[in-house]
């Protein structure tokens, strides 16, 4: 079951982003986040309620963006992942997204992979950041 994200989700989350070798976005960052655009981070439940996969949408009123997909690496290969994004890329659309972006990393072959099978092609862009605090 895929659903919107509560309160209540964040321990299950932020462990499930360690599991996968992601950094958990601090609960502070976070709320700043969802309050900004809600309904737009999904969590995927097993059977049992249990948080076994999550997607973090934002949409700046002119592209959509997703952020932080993953799924528990006892739930691979099922379409888990196909499914929060499809559902997470309809919510972007109904909101006037013309357009849905993402960042891979350098060294994630298997997950370029996987972006590219679902239509996400590399751009030549290069990313510029600023750390600012």
């Amino acid at each position: 079951m895929i659903r919107e994200f509560g309160w209540d989700d964040y321990p299950a989350v932020r462990d499930l982003w360690h599991v996968t070798a992601r950094s958990a976005l601090p609960e502070d960052e976070l709320r700043a986040t969802v309050d900004h655009g809600p309904g737009l981070l999904l969590v995927a439940e097993d059977r049992n309620a249990a948080v076994i996969g999550v997607v973090l949408g934002t949409f700046d009123g002119r592209r959509g963006w997703i952020h932080r997909l993953a799924v528990h690496p006892g739930h691979p290969g099922n379409g888990l992942a196909t499914a929060l994004v499809s559902e997470l890329e309809r919510r972007l659309i109904e909101r006037g997204a013309p357009r849905i972006n993402l960042l891979v990393m350098p060294d994630n072959a298997a997950g370029l992979t996987f972006w590219q099978r679902l239509g996400y092609l590399p751009c030549p862009d290069v990313l510029c950041s600023k750390p600012v605090c």
